[in-house]
């Protein structure tokens, strides 16, 4: 099945299709921040039926084996 993927600001009510398992450390990174600066925004796409939160400034959100959600930097560049 496939699955869409959608946008939001960070800072903002993540949409429903954003899963539960994901919404608590979505909220931790916002909580890291810094203030004043416009907002990155989140992207949810999936892979292979996982969700996957990418935050423009290269943080990623997935669950792992366990369904537990962590966070990653990347470099959205690469």
């Amino acid at each position: 099945m496939m699955q869409l993927g959608t946008r939001w600001s960070a800072g903002g009510e993540p949409p429903r299709s954003v899963p539960e398992a994901l919404r608590a450390e979505i909220a931790r990174v916002e909580a890291t921040l810094p203030p004043g600066q416009p907002a990155p925004s989140w992207t949810l796409t999936w892979l292979e039926g996982r969700p996957i939160a990418e935050l423009d400034s290269g943080i990623e959100i997935t669950l792992d084996a366990e369904g537990r959600a962590f966070a990653t930097r990347f470099d959205p560049m690469e």
